[in-house]
Formats: C-alpha cells, structure tokens, sequence
C-alpha cells in the first residue's frame, strides 16, 4: 500500500493527518495560473504536457496540498468524439446532439482515447516532478454531465431545458459511444502515473434520486466495470454536487472507493453513516474562504473540533477539501489559512 496520505484515506486506513487537496486548486484564483495563462491560451495549458504540468505543480509548490489534480478539462472526450472543442473563453462545441440521426456523428471506441493521450503525457511529467509522498489525481466528467454538454452546451442550460432525449434513445446511444472511451481515458490516466481518478458529474444534481440512479449512478457503474478490468486496484472517486444520502444509496453498485459531498451536509455525520462505504471527501463551503482571515479560522476550528471530539477510526477515511471548487475571487493567504490550521489540528 502507498505511504501516500490520500491513497491509504481512500482506502480508509489513514491513521495520520487526514490529506488536503481543493478541487480547482490549480485554477484563476492563483497568481502562478494567472501568469501562465496571460502567455498561453487555455487549450495550450491543457493539451502542451509541460504546461499542463506547469500549472498542476503551482499549488503544491505554493501551498503544499497533499495531492496534485492534473489540470485539464472534463470536456476533452467529446472532443475525441468528433464534437469539436474551442474556448472562447468558455467552451464551445462544433455542434449538439438533437436527435437520435447525430448519434452517426460520434466517433466512439477505446481506440479513441489516444486523442487524449496529452493526459497521460501530462502526468507522466509530474509523478516525476511530484515530491515523493504527494498524490497524483486524474479525471474524467461523468456519463451525464458529459451528455448535458453534449446537448445543452453546459450543464446549466441542460438543467433549465429538461432531460431532452433521455426517453427516446438518444442518452442509451450516446453512452453507447463514450463508455468505452471513458473507460479507457482513466485507464489511461492511472497508467500514466494517477494513484486515483475522480469522476465530476456536476449535473447529476439536477437529478432526482429515481432519476439519479438510473441516468448517473448506472452508467458510472458501467464505466467504472470496464476501467477495471485495466486497472483493478485504482481507487475512484465520485463527487456530483446537489446530492444527498438517498441519490448515494444507488452508487453502491459502483465500484467507487469515495464519494465527494458538498457544503451542505454535516461532515461528522457523513462520516459515521457512509464511512463504513466509501471513504468521504469534503466538504468546508468554499464560499468561506472568501472571508475575513478571523472569520475563516474561526469557522474552521469549529468543523475540526468536532471532528476531533469524534473516534480517531472515524476519520481514516476522510479527505480534507472543499464542498466544490475553489472561488476565482478566493485569496492565495486563505487557502494558506487552510492548510495551517488543519496541520496545526489534526497534526
């Protein structure tokens, strides 16, 4: 087993410090991204491996999480698919899928993930580049985000426009074509050097828990069936903002290791009701971070007081993060406050 702090929490026997890593730590709140980003356009940050792992490195050597998140975007398969892919400065497809006709369009396949194969360059740059005992973390969006931008252009104007096509075939053909690619972009990934691979499905939250278990959780499942028989033993995490206990329950067929959580539940509780399941990551609100530093660290040892009036067994599957991602207005000395008080706590 890794003498990693995140790779021996996923597997919930971390007996030390619990590891911290953000979800966006390496993104526009970050002078290191900032002065990167001013040379180079987003595309060329994701896709040139060296920059890629540039802009990765930034926080870990600014801030010194515990894990380093490949800088990417979730919206590269679709690319691979033949949907084309711009940023102007949010992304952009060629065209949507309207109906069942442009499902002919898609490009689907294992084979396909070599598109993405500036991924697994990428993070075979850093776990060179990475200190020893720092976690690598890949990702890939999940089946119903993916299929969400695929019709809608984003995930928020797929919310507002309803499940379009998912009764007509047009989901179950699209997933058709991005399964296996899916499957083999994290395998690809976790080859590569990536001790876990996160699964973002932001828009399963629109989802209710009927509708979550038959969309989300089944095509995750399906996805995650295929990764293994590459990649058995790589921890998957899965974070999907907007759910709660009775969207997870349909996750338990998944061979998923942790389960991401957002602000909104009570971490404790979280903890001693899923932790016999899934190891947890999450989940201080992120708009916190946004506050004055007195407030910030108030705030923060009130949480991790309470977990340490908890059993120490209780937190060896905990991740220390974020309940999202982090805020582009969010101060650097912030994000340092985080890291200071919760190594002064938990030691």
């Amino acid at each position: 087993m890794s003498e990693r702090l995140l790779c021996r929490a996923l597997l919930r026997d971390n007996a030390g410090r619990p590891p911290v890593w953000f979800m966006r730590q390496a993104g526009r709140y970050h002078r290191h991204y900032q002065r990167l980003r001013s040379q180079h356009e987003f595309m060329q940050l994701c896709k040139q491996p060296q920059l890629a792992a540039q802009v990765t490195l930034g926080p870990i050597e600014d801030f010194g999480f515990d894990a380093a998140i490949l800088f990417s975007d979730l919206l590269f398969p679709l690319e691979a698919l033949g949907m084309g892919l711009r940023y102007a400065p949010g992304p952009l497809l060629d065209w949507h899928l309207s109906d069942r006709a442009d499902l002919a369009r898609l490009r689907g396949g294992a084979e396909r993930a070599q598109q993405l194969a500036f991924q697994a360059e990428a993070l075979a740059l850093l776990r060179h580049r990475l200190p020893e005992e720092c976690a690598l973390i890949g990702f890939v969006g999940g089946p119903f985000t993916l299929y969400a931008y695929a019709v809608a252009g984003s995930h928020e104007g797929f919310a507002a426009g309803g499940p379009a096509g998912l009764h007509d075939g047009l989901y179950a053909g699209f997933n058709e074509r991005l399964r296996e690619l899916l499957a083999a972009n994290m395998a690809m990934q976790a080859e590569a050097g990536a001790d876990c691979v996160a699964i973002f499905d932001t828009a399963a939250g629109t989802l209710g828990p009927r509708q979550f278990a038959q969309l989300a959780a089944a095509p995750v499942a399906e996805v995650v069936r295929l990764f293994r028989a590459r990649c058995p033993d790589t921890p998957v995490i899965y974070y999907s903002r907007d759910t709660g206990p009775a969207h997870w329950a349909a996750l338990r067929a998944a061979d998923v290791q942790c389960l991401g959580v957002d602000w909104r539940h009570d971490l404790a509780e979280t903890l001693r009701v899923q932790g016999e399941r899934w190891s947890v990551q999450g989940n201080i609100d992120p708009q916190w971070l946004l506050l004055s530093a007195a407030q910030l660290e108030s705030r923060l040892r009130a949480l991790f007081g309470r977990l340490l009036d908890e059993p120490r067994a209780l937190r060896a599957g905990w991740v220390c993060g974020l309940g999202h991602g982090v805020l582009q207005q969010t101060p650097e000395d912030n994000v340092k406050l985080v890291l200071r008080v919760q190594r002064e706590m938990f030691g």
